[in-house]
């Protein structure tokens, strides 16, 4: 906008009135022909045509609109189809429905800078008397509000050009180009347009305030005249002393345009700004060539800020960083961390506040932060309450969130309650919102997430310290903790003890007695210790009937408890036996398989050749198993002892030769055998070996195929497979580079496929000597940025479940689940750039139908794996312990030393059952004798020989 454009505006006001009457006029009749090609009332059949397909269109659009609108009805905070929605009624040139749609979904989010620009452009060329400009400053002053934006302003300064003839309406301009000049007057690279917009204003009205040629003007003009040319000075100076790009530019149009010097503070201020300008340029740098959402650049450029300090460029490089990453919860809560510590201005605080919580609803965390904002900030108790109400429809992800909102806002009514006085409206509030809070968390957080979110019960719990450390009302601490005990937490010895320490402290020793021979009934995971607190509490305070009474209660519910353990431990022994029991039985029957294989084969030929066959083929068996072994986690590169090599080889996998086959044949066939070399592995070469394995047993020329395959890794050394005695592949192989970054490079070969099979490439690592080393696994913790889907058809492809993901945001990675042949099991997980179109793609995406097959859809969040211990025979413990189930938060502070020192110390229970304080175990051995001698490897080959 030029300097021309803002000299008409000042000497047009009347005019441009009348122009914006005309063009909002024309506005309106064109709207309802619709499209513009459909010919008016041409009767050319053609035109006819195109009519039909204008109508069919129309009907088509009508009907997505009523689509849109019922799904908005049912998910309001469906920020896609708001987006849909709007675009569509523009099209249709609906403009009531458009501006309520616009209107809907700017009271839930933010809206983006190109949708407020479309918006305002709309209302303006509507809006022709003072009235109807009104109504758009009020939204010029919304749309400034979600987020800085340079455009927004300058287009705001702008629009308020042409009500200067109104009354003070020169002074209303200046009024909004200072504000847009303190939002984003400091902007490096967008600044410099508003500072010459505001400039420009100014010399227009200069130019206006000249008296007319050969006249000489008056005091009064003069004096005006002084001051505009002081405007202009002013204007120029701030902006030379604020590091913008071409800032050069702007100092030489200063000294053209100043007929005085420029002083010397001002360039001194100049050339302060150049060398800041210099700092920041890196990072402007980094930021222009950087790919959306730049989320790494601009934490960079915060960090730099941070430290120089200025809490106006601190402000606006977060604002910055807001406007491309609106969707960062974590960005969110960092900046309004140091608007809360640092600026501490009211209107700031609460509106950054806002502004987060309806950009990214479903953080739990950033709705706590704006209730203690508002309470910091005193606003009004009604307002927090309604703040309070949406987070609740916000639709967090998880039960335990919902669980920390009501908590958060709990606290703050507490904090509201003056406990001095008996009774008062606030605390009947307070009471009144624990309760609300227990039912909430039974019934809609329950139903939704099959948990209330909160199974120890600690709403309930602070519901009764409230009671009584602050109301001194006991009984009703006593009836929260009955029900707490009611649901399941009466098994749980640290729950007893924190309701035994408030009877302690607030209430009488009745009580106190009370509960804790509940407790010794009820605990099942710790008794000795509760047990433990009531001999003491009867040793300091009980008369000697209690303590009989106490003694006789613990002694025979211990009995109980240990009666129930060996039962357990007995349980688990036999258990272990019968499985050793049962794989000795498959050892034994695989002996006497192999043996009967060999004795078939020795009445064959000739025994001393069958021998020595045999002979040649244990060291090739042994290493051809090993690899596999390896892969399964049990090391790589570990090599068997002679004797052992023995053991395994005397009888391979080769089958007996057929007795109808020609002797040549059988002399071919045994001499092959001896050909294949055994596969050996160098250890001191790991770190430039891989290991792959899960290849197809009927790949030709591993060799030849593996190679063209990870050369493109680096220079291959050699590559080692490993075949059978018979001389086929056995589908695993080493491969050994001539450097470590190409073994390294090679690992990212990992399930890549090969002839429809996931390879599997793993480092070669010798366990024994590294028992740290960990290999690959996928995450099995809640990732809220990735979606798990089950249900899909087994033909479907990654590219078309992209083609259904990528309509929800932007797909980062997605991986189809496959057995370890290849083939699709139905499963898939699809990684998108933050949880925000992750919980927009399960809202969207759970129960639709991908051919013909409902999927489900759900943020991942894999179940831990119970892996049941094996214990050893003759190893069961005689304490064993039941494991208790946590909550939501883990095991608690209290549930840290629940285990009696006496049991600590006791590490190994046999030791008692050797001097006979257990003698009917059976996982011990009463006659030693019975046990089976430790035979050495070559003691057992020796045996096998025998036979």
């Amino acid at each position: 906008r030029s300097a021309a454009w803002l000299r008409r505006e000042l000497h047009k006001m009347a005019a441009a009135g009348a122009e914006a009457a005309a063009v909002a006029a024309e506005e309106e009749k064109r709207l309802p022909e619709g499209d513009p090609e459909s010919g008016g009332d041409s009767e050319d059949e053609g035109d006819s045509d195109s009519s039909g397909d204008g109508e069919d269109e129309e009907k088509e659009n009508e009907a997505e609109i009523q689509r849109l609108e019922e799904q908005l009805s049912i998910n309001a905070f469906d920020y896609n189809c708001h987006l849909d929605l709007i675009k569509l009624l523009r099209q249709e040139g609906e403009l009531v429905k458009l501006r309520r749609a616009r209107q809907k979904m700017s009271e839930l989010f933010p809206l983006t800078e190109e949708i407020w620009l479309d918006w305002l452009k709309d209302e303006i060329k509507m809006a022709s008397e003072s009235s109807e400009r009104e109504k758009v400053y009020e939204l010029f002053e919304r749309a400034v509000k979600d987020y800085i934006c340079p455009e927004i302003w300058l287009e705001y300064a702008q629009y308020s050009i042409g009500g200067i003839g109104q009354e003070g309406g020169i002074e209303k301009v200046r009024s909004i180009f200072e504000r847009a000049l303190t939002a984003v007057g400091l902007h490096v690279t967008k600044g410099t347009a508003l500072w010459e917009a505001y400039r420009e204003f100014e010399n227009a009205i200069l130019e206006t305030a000249q008296p007319a040629p050969g006249s000489i003007p008056s005091p009064e003009q003069q004096q005006m005249l002084c001051s505009q040319l002081e405007k202009i000075h002013t204007l120029f100076r701030r902006q030379l002393g604020i590091p913008l790009l071409d800032m050069e530019a702007s100092y030489a149009e200063y000294e053209e345009w100043s007929e005085d010097p420029i002083p010397e503070t001002i360039v001194k201020n100049y050339k302060k700004a150049l060398q800041q300008l210099e700092k920041c340029k890196p990072y402007e740098e980094a930021l222009l060539g950087a790919e959306t959402p730049k989320l790494a650049e601009y934490q960079a450029y915060i960090d730099f800020e941070m430290k120089a300090g200025d809490p106006a460029r601190i402000q606006l490089i977060y604002e910055r960083a807001l406007a491309e990453n609106c969707l960062v919860p974590d960005l969110w809560a960092r900046y309004n961390q140091y608007l809360d510590r640092q600026l501490k201005v009211k209107e700031l605080v609460l509106s950054a506040h806002d502004r987060a919580v309806r950009n990214c609803p479903w953080t739990v965390g950033l709705w706590i932060r704006y209730l203690l904002a508002m309470e910091r900030h005193r606003v009004d108790h009604g307002i927090i309450s309604e703040m309070f109400e949406k987070a609740l429809n916000a639709g967090f992800i998880q039960a335990t969130d919902y669980v920390e909102i009501w908590q958060a806002y709990l606290d703050y009514l507490r904090r509201r309650v003056d406990f001095t006085q008996d009774s008062s409206k606030e605390l009947e509030e307070l009471r009144s919102a624990f309760a609300r809070a227990v039912e909430y968390l039974k019934q809609e957080v329950e139903e939704r997430f099959s948990e209330s979110g909160d199974p120890s019960c600690t709403i309930m719990q602070n519901w009764a310290r409230v009671e009584a450390r602050l109301c001194n009302n006991m009984q009703k601490a006593r009836e929260l903790w009955d029900n707490i005990m009611t649901k399941g937490n009466a098994k749980y010895a640290n729950m007893w003890l924190e309701y035994y320490n408030l009877e302690r402290a607030h209430g009488d020793t009745q009580h106190c007695r009370k509960a804790l021979h509940r407790a010794v009934q009820c605990t099942s995971d710790y008794p000795e210790h509760v047990c433990e607190v009531l001999l003491t509490l009867e040793r300091i305070e009980g008369t000697l009937e209690d303590w009989d009474a106490a003694v006789q209660k613990t002694e025979i519910r211990l009995a109980r408890v240990n009666e129930q353990r060996a039962k357990a431990a007995e349980k688990e022994a036999a258990l272990a036996k019968q499985e050793e029991e049962k794989a000795e039985q498959r050892k034994q029957a695989r002996a006497e398989k192999k043996a009967s294989k060999k004795a078939k084969k020795n009445r064959i030929g000739d025994k001393r050749k069958a021998d020595d066959d045999d002979e040649g083929e244990w060291g090739q068996e042994e290493e051809a198993e090993q690899p596999s072994k390896r892969h399964k986690g049990d090391g790589d590169g570990i090599h068997l002892e002679e004797d052992m090599e023995v053991e395994t080889g005397l009888f391979g996998r080769s089958g007996p030769e057929k007795p109808d086959y020609p002797g040549n044949q059988k002399e071919k066939a045994s001499t092959s055998r001896k050909d294949i070399p055994k596969v050996l592995h160098d250890s001191s070469k790991d770190n430039v070996t891989v290991f792959v394995s899960n290849l197809s047993y009927t790949m030709a020329d591993p060799e030849v195929k593996l190679k063209e395959l990870f050369e493109s890794c680096g220079e291959v050394a050699e590559i080692r497979p490993v075949f059978s005695n018979k001389g086929t592949f056995r589908g695993y192989c080493y491969v050994e580079f001539k450097e470590e970054k190409s073994a390294l490079q090679a690992l990212g070969l990992d399930r890549k496929v090969v002839e429809g099979r996931p390879m599997f490439v793993s480092p070669c690592v010798d366990k024994n000597k590294n028992p740290d080393f960990k290999v690959f696994r996928y995450s099995t913790t809640l990732e809220k940025h990735k979606l798990f889907i089950s249900g899909l058809p087994f033909s479907c492809t990654k590219e078309e479940l992209e083609d259904v993901c990528k309509a929800h945001g932007n797909v980062k990675d997605i991986r189809l689940v496959t057995n370890r042949a290849g083939k699709p099991k139905g499963l898939a997980y699809v990684e998108y750039e933050n949880e925000a179109q992750a919980s927009q793609a399960v809202l969207k995406m759970d129960g639709l139908t991908v051919k013909e097959h409902v999927i489900k859809v759900a943020i991942s969040n894999p179940p831990l794996r119970k892996l049941p211990d094996k214990p050893e025979p003759g190893r069961a413990s005689q304490f064993a312990v039941p494991r208790q189930v946590y909550g939501a938060r883990g095991k608690g502070r209290t549930q840290l030393s629940m285990v009696p020192r006496a049991l600590q110390r006791q590490s190994n229970p046999m030791a008692k059952a050797e001097n006979g304080m257990v003698q009917n175990s059976p996982a011990t051995s009463s006659d030693p004798s019975e046990e089976p001698k430790k035979m050495s490897n070559a003691d057992f080959a020796k045996m096998l020989l025998k036979k």
